[in-house]
């Protein structure tokens, strides 16, 4: 039986109060960092992986099914505004399509050839790489679709948290995030869900600093999108210039970037 399906180490939940529960899914929690922990020098190696790729003109895609191809999409859609990457630099795809974000969508993640031909519609090839995103190890959306891939030489990684898996086999490197049983039995979207999303993190922002989207420690190609990105970047340009709000405030209005405003007011 795999990790992610065992029965939950806690039982008769349904009589626990409210602070006990909230309690015993916190101290669950905690497993969670150590086991992301243990794959820090896989979680490096696939960073590298996708940063010599994106470097050369690439494309990251993330398939994923449920919830796992959710936080797949989330990563995805979060980068441009963050980092002020193209949207097409990383794309996330869930089985079912864009519908399946907000409701499932019955058996797409069973179709072997669904992967495929989602990718198949980006124009996919050798320059890019495609991260499988699956809590099981075994989805059939994901494991044939890094299976394909690689049949059509283009790299891929995975995330699972399960150990040994089949999504494993068809990664050129491989994240297996062991965090056990659900608190829920079976509830991926917990534990198994928090981690890949922790993995989501460190990949994508390890990734964009290293192709130089991030200044110190600032987000200076940041996207301005409202008011409060725009009072954040006036505080990036004032905290590095010096320069008065109003000042800080026009230069950046007026170039359009963080980093366009302190290149010219440097």
């Amino acid at each position: 039986m795999k990790y992610t399906e065992q029965p939950s180490n806690h039982d008769n939940l349904e009589t626990k109060s409210t602070a006990e529960l909230v309690r015993l899914i916190n101290q669950e929690d905690k497993i969670v960092a150590l086991a992301v922990e243990e794959q820090l020098d896989s979680i490096s190696a696939l960073a590298d992986l996708i940063h010599g790729k994106l470097e050369l003109g690439g494309r990251l895609f993330y398939i994923g099914a449920g919830t796992s191809g959710r936080l797949g999409v989330l990563d995805a859609s979060e980068c441009p505004p963050t980092f002020g990457v193209p949207h097409n630099m990383v794309i996330g795809l869930i089985a079912g399509g864009d519908s399946a974000i907000r409701k499932a969508k019955e058996f797409a993640e069973d179709d072997i050839n669904l992967a495929w031909k989602d990718l198949s519609a980006y124009d996919i090839d050798n320059r890019d790489i495609v991260v499988g995103i699956a809590a099981s190890g075994s989805t059939p959306y994901v494991v044939n679709g890094l299976k394909t891939c690689q049949a059509n030489h283009i790299a891929t990684g995975c995330i699972a948290c399960n150990p040994g898996s089949d999504v494993s086999k068809y990664a050129n490197v491989a994240i297996e995030v062991v965090t056990g049983p659900e608190f829920v039995t079976g509830s991926t979207r917990m534990k198994a869900g928090t981690a890949q999303k922790l993995v989501l993190n460190m990949l994508t922002t390890t990734v964009m600093i290293k192709l130089g989207r991030v200044k110190g420690n600032r987000m200076v190609d940041m996207q301005l999108s409202n008011n409060k990105l725009i009072e954040r970047g006036t505080q990036m340009i004032i905290d590095a210039t010096k320069l008065s709000y109003e000042d800080a405030k026009s230069a950046l209005l007026k170039h359009g970037s963080v980093r366009a405003a302190m290149d010219a007011t440097q």
